[in-house]
């Protein structure tokens, strides 16, 4: 939830570019229309069935403890299903243009969320997103580098590049990897640049070189593999299989020895045996992920996984909360080698830092937006203790 210069309400469900789409709206709200009553935006996700309940779940709760707000449904969800939102009590206006793509900027705290790329042209069988925000569109470098340099102007030191598909992202031959370098090249004084969820068989050989060559890109990968049974992935439509995503953490690993991968998983896809499962437990280890993200399937209607055979409730509550265990024991594995080492932290609001690597330690005598070498002398299971 953000409130944007006291005028305007965000209520903001799923991933970053809908952090990044909720400001850019909120702007154009407020600068298009004079506004006496509250308002509250909520910018709806459409990836799960669960996504949607939380959706209208907010807004009926919106509507009773603000009933004089005007409240506006934008995102994913309304867009796929406008019918559901403008028939909840409260809700003024749905909005169901999708943006146009250009480079847009959020701020979150000492980052600037970059969004260069949007839409998907692929059509996963778990998945509704491509109905919400059409198909892959890049955009241009220009803006991009233009909005770079807005970021660094007023202040931002480090800049996360975000998209539905970011390895996607092609502007006349240049792509990812290539638009790294030139980010980097043009900015000699942007001190660090991530990269958001990516697909790791779409990754380009410039993006494995641009880890090696520059320390300003974040050793740290967030992959989208879902599952660790190559038939399961196949039902799922993904383009990539195990090995693929065995052998990437293998090259990138050797290009920057230091780099950290987390990755999404769902569990209980429909059809997933026991054995099909253990796969994906086993992937943990041989990609030697560190930061899980679960996710109990949860049909989506108007997917063809929805249509296939479901998986028993109980059983996806039980596998999901042994890949969770698994997860929480690899961060930490992780937060246990990170001891003795020294790390360049960016201070952020609330009183902790980041390193590179995506860790965090507490550091609650410090403003944010400030750069500190300290060395990690332990950690509470959580957080690392400098």
């Amino acid at each position: 939830m953000k409130n944007l210069a006291n005028k305007i309400e965000i209520i903001s469900f799923g991933c970053r570019l809908n952090i990044v789409d909720s400001e850019n709206l909120a702007q154009d709200y407020i600068s298009n229309i004079e506004k006496t009553n509250p308002t509250i935006l909520i910018n709806t996700c459409a990836v799960t069935a669960e996504a949607m309940r939380q959706a209208t779940q907010s807004i009926r709760r919106a509507h009773r403890e603000n009933p004089e707000a005007e409240i506006i449904v934008a995102g994913c969800a309304a867009r796929i299903e406008p019918e559901i939102f403008e028939n909840i009590p409260g809700v003024n206006k749905v909005l169901r243009d999708q943006l146009p793509i250009q480079a847009r900027v959020a701020s979150e705290g000492t980052r600037g969320l970059l969004a260069i790329q949007n839409g998907c042209d692929h059509q996963c069988t778990f998945c509704i997103i491509p109905q919400g925000r059409g198909p892959s569109r890049s955009a241009s470098s220009h803006q991009i580098l233009h909005q770079v340099r807005n970021l660094l102007e007023i202040g931002k030191k480090e800049i996360v590049l975000t998209g539905v598909d970011l390895t996607s992202y092609q502007e006349a031959g240049l792509s990812l990897g290539g638009l790294v370098r030139l980010i980097l090249k043009e900015f000699p004084e942007l001190p660090r640049l991530r990269l958001s969820s990516i697909d790791c068989v779409e990754a380009d050989d410039q993006l494995l070189q641009m880890f090696a060559e520059d320390e300003r890109l974040c050793p740290h990968l967030h992959l989208s593999l879902q599952s660790g049974n190559d038939l399961i992935l196949k039902r799922m439509r993904r383009r990539h299989l195990r090995g693929d995503a065995i052998q990437f953490c293998a090259n990138l690993r050797k290009a920057r020895p230091d780099i950290i991968f987390g990755a999404d998983f769902i569990v209980g896809f429909p059809t997933e045996t026991d054995e099909m499962f253990t796969d994906t437990c086993r992937l943990v280890d041989e990609c030697g992920l560190t930061y899980l993200h679960v996710f109990p399937f949860s049909p989506r209607p108007e997917t063809p996984a929805a249509k296939m055979k479901l998986t028993a409730h109980q059983i996806i509550k039980v596998r999901s909360e042994k890949l969770r265990l698994l997860g929480n024991q690899k961060k930490l594995d992780h937060l246990d080698k990170c001891i003795g080492k020294t790390f360049r932290f960016l201070t952020e609001r609330g009183g902790v830092a980041r390193a590179p690597n995506f860790a965090v330690a507490k550091t609650p005598t410090q403003p944010a937006g400030v750069f500190l070498d300290m060395k990690v002398m332990g950690h509470d299971g959580r957080t690392l203790i400098v």
